[in-house]
């Protein structure tokens, strides 16, 4: 991190088909090797499995499922004289965001099924009804803050 000067944040650039920039941000972060129209074609094969399987639009769904899976706060370990303790913080909206999509991305990959993109389109949609394994990494994580809430006063 700078000293002198704020560093902004790059420009992020919506994608082609949805014009969004969530999207955008899913689809680069679940990208290998620098293999983006791979990573691209997933996510909207995803996002076509998940047509027909609700009453709302794919793009509304991705998006509450992303919202679903998203933590508020998270454990930091704090070394206070001699001892480590778990210290509940709350976590700015960017991580939360990356946390979000990050679990997403390995919850699908760790499935068990045919094709990455249906593997996807259903953790997507078990996240969106708040179940899978992405939801369940949020809720030990909301879990494991809560029994530490007796050293939030160690926050820094």
């Amino acid at each position: 991190m700078s000293r002198r000067k704020i560093i902004t944040g790059r420009t992020i650039l919506p994608d082609s088909r949805y014009n969004n920039m969530v999207v955008s941000k899913f689809i680069t972060r679940m990208m290998v090797d620098g293999k983006k129209s791979i990573s691209a074609a997933i996510l909207y094969g995803a996002l076509d499995f998940l047509k027909g399987k609700t009453d709302r639009g794919e793009l509304e769904v991705f998006l509450k499922a992303l919202d679903n899976v998203k933590p508020v706060v998270e454990v930091k370990s704090r070394r206070v004289g001699g001892a480590t303790y778990q210290v509940p913080v709350e976590i700015r909206e960017s991580r939360r965001e990356a946390l979000a999509m990050r679990w997403i991305i390995a919850a699908a990959r760790s499935r068990g099924g045919k094709s990455l993109s249906q593997k996807m389109g259903a953790e997507l949609l078990d996240a969106f009804n708040g179940a899978g394994s992405a939801f369940k990494k949020k809720e030990d994580t909301h879990r494991m803050a809560e029994a530490n809430k007796a050293f939030a006063h160690y926050r820094w």
